[in-house]
């Protein structure tokens, strides 16, 4: 008898089969500054944040208006606080990535980068009505996004596991949940602790950027047991980064055929893509249509780095 709980571990096998296919960046997650996290990232043209930054803003406005107040907003996975500082104020990824590999920038201590960066974001106009609390499991990187302010609230936790949580109020009373890279190592499991901690009445709104390699069923499942549409904003796909190597691309390429998803054009062309879902309480999603509050444009046209293409029978390395 196939139960929804094999179903889930099945899920989480897959995952982990995928995620050890996938290139590991675990060390730059576990430094005191974003310096080389932005110089592995970047030098991979990273632009998922780039692409999710308007989108993000357009449901932020909505929500707030909707619901008359400032919004909060959690960053599921939140690394050093970089959605939530393309977000709030006029930067991109290029630009935050020019400014860390500055050579001025390599002789600073964290320390000193520290004190500098909470000037230099403490200088920006606000351009949302929300604020940011961030959940990482990397403590230097959820202590970095706090101590420079780009997000108000942090806690470095695992909802994957039963691990007691010290400071649960950080995660009450979200209005929106975002993640721009979570998913594929998080399941179900953190949704379900995450949402079973709101307080304010009513779930949160769910965006998630899911790379079309990894499977959201069992996620929308658990968000609908809370009330929540999920709906996949339909004819568009978004740029990642590059891969970081040809055994990257194949192990992709193969998760996608497992799928029966098509990588021609997508990530045959050397790019991971993902999707967009989110996820509203049933008025909202009937009040405000996804196709009136979302406009997009999407990355691959813009100039990368070499890059891993798909050809015939084999990869090739591109200029």
């Amino acid at each position: 008898m196939v139960t929804a709980a094999t179903t889930a571990q099945a899920e989480d096998i897959r995952f982990e089969s995928l995620n050890r296919d996938k290139a590991n960046f675990d060390r730059i997650y576990e430094l005191p500054d974003p310096r080389e996290y932005l110089r592995v990232l970047g030098g991979l043209d990273y632009v998922i944040p780039d692409l999710a930054k308007g989108i993000l803003k357009s449901l932020i406005a909505r929500c707030a208006r909707i619901r008359g107040r400032r919004v909060k907003v959690l960053d599921l996975g939140c690394s050093y606080g970089i959605n939530a500082a393309l977000v709030r104020f006029p930067l991109d990824m290029q630009r935050m990535a020019h400014r860390y590999n500055n050579i001025a920038m390599h002789g600073l201590s964290s320390d000193q980068l520290l004190k500098l960066d909470t000037k230099y974001f403490g200088a920006w106009p606000e351009q949302v009505n929300a604020s940011f609390a961030g959940l990482d499991a990397s403590p230097a990187a959820i202590d970095y996004a706090k101590s420079v302010g780009l997000i108000e609230s942090g806690l470095c936790a695992n909802l994957e596991t039963d691990e007691p949580l010290r400071e649960p109020d950080v995660l009450e009373d979200i209005d929106i949940v975002v993640s721009t890279g979570c998913v594929g190592y998080v399941t179900e499991k953190t949704f379900h602790n995450l949402l079973s901690m709101q307080k304010i009445g009513r779930a949160p709104w769910v965006v998630s950027f899911v790379l079309r390699m990894f499977p959201y069923d069992a996620i929308e499942a658990e968000l609908a047991q809370h009330g929540l549409v999920t709906e996949k904003f339909g004819g568009v796909t978004f740029v990642q980064r590059r891969f970081h190597s040809e055994s990257e691309l194949e192990a992709t390429l193969n998760a996608l055929k497992a799928r029966g998803l098509d990588p021609q054009g997508k990530e045959s062309e050397g790019l991971l893509h993902a999707e967009l879902f989110v996820s509203r309480p049933k008025d909202d999603v009937r009040d405000n249509p996804l196709s009136e509050i979302i406009s997009v444009t999407s990355g691959e046209n813009r100039r990368y780095g070499r890059r891993y293409r798909w050809g015939p029978r084999k990869a090739r390395l591109i200029q």
